[in-house]
């Protein structure tokens, strides 16, 4: 039953690293303006990179996000382990039986043993579509985190500041940066006050 934590926590896990590498290519270099967040100066890159990971910490979209997934991988669960505990006491019922020979003929112990079979087989099926249900939801936020960071990059980036913005997760892209280049906070507030409208 453990199956769909691992399977959930791998693709969390693989979804926040890959989520968010974008890049924006200014047609006028010489249009670049500065930012409240840097001054692009003589000298100074216009680029910019985002912590992904605070972004997903503090996102509030982001956060209601996960909160729905877990409560949908934690109802999963539940379902998955009381339909498990139910097979688990009528395989014991069966077995109990069948070696104290309660079965009045072969035909009959042949027909609950098939019975069980069938139960144990849809229990795996259930899982299995569980899991899928929570895989495709999670894609799907993904999605839509993705479409909302690119519109409000594109729309935060309209002017043209910025020739590069990148994404950091976990140190994996920009290994190290001047912290005058880090527009997360600006960004996120932006997106949280573009979701709370």
């Amino acid at each position: 039953m453990n199956k769909i934590q691992i399977v959930i926590n791998s693709v969390l896990a693989a979804a926040v690293v890959a989520l968010f590498v974008l890049f924006f290519v200014d047609k006028n270099a010489a249009k670049t303006q500065p930012t409240d967040v840097t001054e692009v100066a003589e000298g100074n890159l216009p680029i910019a990179y985002l912590n992904v990971d605070s972004l997903l910490v503090n996102y509030t979209f982001a956060q209601e996000a996960q909160e729905r997934l877990m409560s949908k991988q934690e109802d999963a669960r539940l379902k998955l382990n009381t339909k498990a505990r139910t097979l688990q006491n009528e395989m014991q019922d069966f077995q109990r039986k069948l070696d104290n020979n309660a079965f009045l003929s072969q035909e009959r112990a042949q027909s609950e043993y098939q019975r069980i079979q069938k139960k144990q087989q849809d229990l795996e099926e259930l899982e299995a579509k569980l899991t899928q249900d929570i895989l495709e939801e999670n894609q799907a936020l993904n999605l839509q985190l993705a479409d909302s960071l690119t519109a409000f990059l594109e729309s935060f980036n309209a002017d043209g500041r910025f020739h590069v913005i990148l994404s950091n997760a976990a140190k994996d892209n920009v290994l190290m940066a001047d912290p005058a280049y880090d527009i997360t906070s600006t960004v996120v507030n932006g997106m949280n006050a573009r979701y709370v409208k």
